[in-house]
């Protein structure tokens, strides 16, 4: 999800290709695509990104005028940091709320442990938006860093978990967002036997 938001709020004209999971050739079919085997990968006039905030950063640089890190010194460096924490930590998160675009479960129990990421997240979400005024993290243009989230914000939305009226407003901004509402569509329409998995969503 995070790298095809990417692409998308880059403006970038892409084709998208999609290996199935349960497909025995995939390993062989990635492989070809992405020496590290990791999703997503972009390759594009002659250059392969296989890593999701490479994608980003390699976006902002061929697309500068997209917006996709904000135009003052310290919010870049603002930007880069949150999207390199969700990059790279929030583990019990991830594994005990994955990604389910086709699930709903009211009242979910959360672990205490998946709920001290939630908590800082929140807080990341408060300190963004509070100092940007929204709807967005970083004001009025869509960064790399709402692309980061996203996933996020569909694993709240699965689960049930509760947020304050400010982070609602902040979660419905993304999931009404033209390209999340495009995504979940086709994800949706995935058979129902293609398991979800946690792979640089």
């Amino acid at each position: 999800m995070r790298g095809w938001l990417l692409a998308k709020f880059a403006g970038l004209d892409f084709e998208e290709i999609v290996t199935a999971p349960d497909d025995p050739m995939t390993r062989a079919e990635l492989l070809l695509l992405s020496s590290s085997i990791l999703v997503p990968c972009l390759r594009h006039e002659g250059a392969t990104v296989w890593d999701t905030l490479a994608i980003a950063e390699y976006l902002n640089e061929i697309m500068p005028d997209a917006g996709l890190l904000p135009e003052n010194r310290i919010q870049r460096a603002h930007c880069r940091s949150i999207s390199g924490e969700i990059h790279s930590g929030f583990t019990t998160l991830r594994s005990s709320l994955p990604v389910n675009l086709k699930g709903h479960f009211p009242g979910f129990k959360i672990w205490s442990r998946a709920q001290a990421d939630i908590d800082r997240i929140c807080s990341i979400w408060h300190d963004c938006l509070g100092q940007s005024g929204g709807p967005f993290l970083f004001g009025a243009r869509r960064t790399m860093a709402d692309a980061m989230y996203a996933p996020v914000v569909t694993r709240f939305m699965t689960y049930d978990v509760k947020l304050d009226s400010g982070l609602v407003a902040y979660a419905g901004t993304i999931m009404t967002m033209p390209e999340m509402a495009e995504w979940i569509e086709a994800a949706k329409a995935e058979p129902a036997d293609v398991e979800e998995l946690e792979v640089e969503y």
